[in-house]
């Protein structure tokens, strides 16, 4: 039972974990990244659809992306969906592929980008710490019922916060390497 239950929370944090990663992906840095453009959504045949779906994303060097759409006649449509963004890029195409032209942070931009980052990795220290709360409720609710001792809820309960303490720390590191992107870059 405390075993399903530790089981659970290690899968949640690990979730947690990845959507922060995936988000970090879309904040722009001095690099170029496909993960910027994406999840962009373009109109196509009648749906909005992500870009990924709609053409490949390179990056030919570190300050652009290449965007190749698989149909032609949809490479307008990205465009506008490019410029609906809030990404603040200006697409340039040849009627084949589109470029998109990362110019340099400024030093204000940077620092910006570095609150923003901060904010999103201290959300997801929250939610982590959230899923702690809710394992722990569920532990105490297990001993109240009589379903395990009070020594398995004390052990699952250091489980429980040693798993926490790993993931808090993953978060941090993910943070410090993505602020030392923003800064370097």
């Amino acid at each position: 039972m405390v075993d399903k239950l530790y089981g659970e929370t290690e899968n949640k944090m690990k979730k947690t974990v990845e959507i922060l990663r995936t988000e970090f992906l879309k904040i722009r840095t001095g690099r170029a990244n496909p993960g910027l453009v994406e999840d962009i959504k373009v109109e196509s045949y009648g749906a909005q659809t992500p870009l990924s779906q709609l053409a490949s994303v390179t990056v030919p060097e570190p300050r652009q992306l290449l965007i190749r759409p698989w149909d032609k006649n949809i490479l307008q449509r990205i465009e506008k969906a490019i410029l609906k963004s809030d990404l603040g890029l200006i697409p340039s195409s040849d009627g084949n592929i589109i470029r998109l032209n990362l110019p340099p942070l400024t030093e204000e931009n940077r620092r910006s980008i570095s609150k923003l980052v901060h904010r999103v990795g201290e959300e997801n220290k929250i939610a982590v710490r959230n899923i702690r709360r809710q394992a722990m409720e569920a532990m105490k609710r297990m001993k109240k019922d009589g379903e395990i001792s009070e020594d398995n809820e004390k052990k699952g309960e250091e489980k429980i916060q040693k798993l926490t303490d790993f993931y808090i720390e993953e978060i941090d590191k993910i943070l410090k390497a993505k602020d030392r992107e923003i800064l370097e870059s």
